[in-house]
């Protein structure tokens, strides 16, 4: 069956274990294209894209190339981008690999950089400042690249001058070599390591993320860790690790795993064996991937750890690989005393499903039946400030829980093909006062779920002045493990009852209430080629166009009659509910410091030399104090309201 989601994830780059041949990219690609909303072939708009990405994808960070070298490929003309896309259809990919000519010759000049860079920022005290870092423009010369590799060198120590203490030339070279290693990494596998394989896969990335924004060709690994994020549960022991100047290191214990079970292992300790062989001097690609293999269901584990005292203790913990729930990434919640109940803040961080049944939508109705058990329920605060997306038909079974009968989003095909889906449960789940909080990282599933809410009026959105803005849907194979090859591309977009779709404009807020990111630009409309933001017919008199046959007699008696009606009610008082809080915030100390920072990190984003207030907001959760404020003007006046009806 075929799965759709809509889901914003930055991956690393990783090797795909199942070989890939160059005359495999436009099997692929066909089927690609049989799928996305736009492009069913190449075109010329296609190829002079997949070069500008193509030399992203190797120096995202504008430290290795010159930009009189990559210049005929950025700003290609339009006769050899046509020649160019004449051998691409026949399968010919020569001129992708005569760049990787160029990024070879760049990667050793890096090395070379490095190597006499490095030496001085050793032997002496590294008194210059944090570089500034990042930019949109490659080097114009080869002393401006020296200066941005020089820059990238005092960035990298300083970021681990924050983890560890460095206090010793010895420490210090440390630091430089695990750069190194780091680095060595991904320049392998465009010199020492590039084969077919590596390069047929760079080509698909670059040519899938052509097409539009969110369309995008996974590796085996990159797959592994887009299901793990959607189904919130996978097989091993529960152990995250990282690299360090001293070694493969602890970062983290996964709740209820088996390592956290053990009560042996911590947070810093350091891997020393697997299975009985040393891996203290072996790569860390090589430690993750003896880490996942599934040679055997047990896996002997041996670590160091410094004590206070300076010295090392050494010991071996054997643990068992089980299939872990990511309890900590679902639903959580918290509850606010207020008059003769409490006001729940539900944290939904993604729109997840898996094959053991757990689910997003699940997880709320627990927890708001344990919640109305105890307590007498008057009002809900559905936290999505940090909700990239998950599964559609979760964001659908979400919306559910607080309406009646109704179309929740409408979707439209490359053909104009439009798909309405609906909730036919009958009846709301809650239908009490509802704030659904968001931010400018709310995106694709949480803006479904915010905007058909506030379509049909029975919720009002406080937080930034609008969420990401991304509307579009895509088809992906990341959850068949099976699939021949992993990727998702974008087959259409959403629209919500109100046949307004969230792409590029997002959702407004009701009640703006601006976060940490909110001077930042956040969104759909900064990313690479994002789709056009258009409009269809509202749906709130569903006409039930696309259902045929008998059970469309089932549908005008059992879903018709009950049908969300818009709730006008909660916009009606708006005005006071914003005046309300404006008051609030303009009185709040705390409140108006942020705000005055949040104006400084603006102006300095500009341009502007000026200096950002030192004050730490991140001990308090502004948002949520305010939110939960407006929740209880509501109650309030729902109550005021009853009382006056003689409820």
């Amino acid at each position: 069956m075929k799965k759709f989601f809509l889901i914003i994830l930055l991956l690393p780059f990783c090797v795909f274990s199942k070989p890939l041949h160059l005359s495999e990219i436009n099997k692929v690609m066909e089927q690609i294209f049989d799928y996305h909303v736009e492009f069913k072939e190449y075109n010329s708009l296609i190829i002079a894209r997949s070069f500008n990405l193509y030399i992203d994808q190797f120096d995202p960070l504008k430290i290795y190339l010159i930009e009189e070298e990559i210049e005929p490929y950025i700003n290609m003309d339009e006769s050899n981008v046509n020649l160019v896309l004449q051998r691409v259809k026949n399968g010919d990919f020569s001129d992708y690999i005569e760049l990787n000519q160029i990024f070879q010759k760049s990667i050793i000049r890096a090395r070379n950089l490095r190597k006499e860079l490095t030496k001085p920022l050793i032997l002496n005290d590294i008194s210059m400042k944090k570089a500034t870092s990042g930019t949109s423009s490659y080097a114009k010369s080869f002393n401006e690249l020296v200066d941005r590799q020089k820059s990238s060198l005092i960035n990298f120590y300083f970021n681990q001058k924050k983890r560890s203490k460095i206090d010793t030339q010895n420490k210090k070279q440390k630091v430089f070599a695990l750069l190194e290693r780091k680095l060595f990494r991904n320049e392998a596998l465009y010199l020492e390591k590039v084969n077919d394989n590596v390069t047929s896969q760079n080509i698909l990335k670059s040519l899938t993320r052509s097409l539009d924004a969110h369309s995008y060709f996974f590796t085996e690994d990159e797959a592994d860790q887009m299901r793990l994020s959607l189904e919130k549960e996978f097989q091993g022991v529960g152990i995250v690790l990282t690299e360090s100047i001293d070694g493969v290191i602890v970062t983290n214990l996964i709740n209820n795993s088996p390592a956290q079970k053990s009560e042996i292992i911590k947070v810093n300790d350091i891997l020393t064996e697997i299975n009985g062989k040393s891996v203290e001097y072996v790569s860390f690609d090589k430690v993750m991937k003896k880490m996942k293999s599934k040679d055997s269901s047990e896996i002997l584990l041996g670590f160091k750890r410094v004590l206070d005292d300076g010295s090392i203790s050494f010991w071996k913990v054997k643990l068992e690989r089980e299939p872990i729930s990511m309890d900590d990434q679902r639903l959580s919640y918290t509850l606010e005393p207020f008059l003769n109940g409490v006001i729940a803040k539900l944290d939904l961080t993604s729109f997840y499903e898996n094959s053991n049944g757990i689910t997003s939508e699940k997880d709320i109705k627990k927890a708001l039946r344990a919640i109305k058990k105890e307590n007498n329920l008057l009002g809900i605060i559905l936290d999505l400030r940090e909700n990239a997306g998950g599964f559609l038909s979760q964001a659908i079974k979400v919306t559910a829980l607080f309406i009646k009968n109704g179309v929740v989003v409408i979707s439209k095909n490359s053909q104009d093909e439009m798909r309405y889906l609906r909730n036919i449960e009958g009846e709301a789940f809650y239908n009490g006062p509802l704030v659904v909080l968001t931010s400018k990282l709310s995106a694709s599933a949480s803006e479904i779920v915010a905007a058909s809410l506030q379509d049909y009026g029975v919720a009002l959105i406080v937080g930034d002045e609008t969420t990401f803005g991304k509307g579009s849907i895509q088809y992906q194979t990341i959850t068949d493990k099976s699939a021949d090859y992993f990727f998702k591309v974008t087959v259409g977009k959403y629209y919500t009852v109100s046949g307004k779709t969230t792409q590029i404009d997002g959702v407004q807020a009701d009640i703006v209430v601006p976060s940490e990111y909110s001077p930042f630009k956040i969104g759909e409309r900064y990313l690479k080629y994002p789709l056009k933001s258009d409009t269809v017919k509202p749906a709130y008199k569903d006409r039930l166009t696309d259902v045929n046959g008998k059970i469309k007699l089932w549908f005008r008696h059992n879903y018709l009659p009950n049908l969300q009606k818009k709730v006008t009610f909660w916009q009606k008082m708006l005005p006071n509910l914003r005046k309300n809080s404006q008051i609030r915030v303009s009185k709040d100390p705390i409140f108006q410091s942020f705000l005055k920072k949040q104006d400084q990190i603006k102006l300095k984003i500009k341009g502007e030399d000026i200096q950002i207030s030192a004050d730490d907001f991140s001990n308090v959760d502004l948002q949520m104090t305010e939110a939960s404020y407006i929740i209880k003007d509501m109650i309030i006046i729902e109550s005021d309201l009853r009382k006056a009806s003689g409820l």
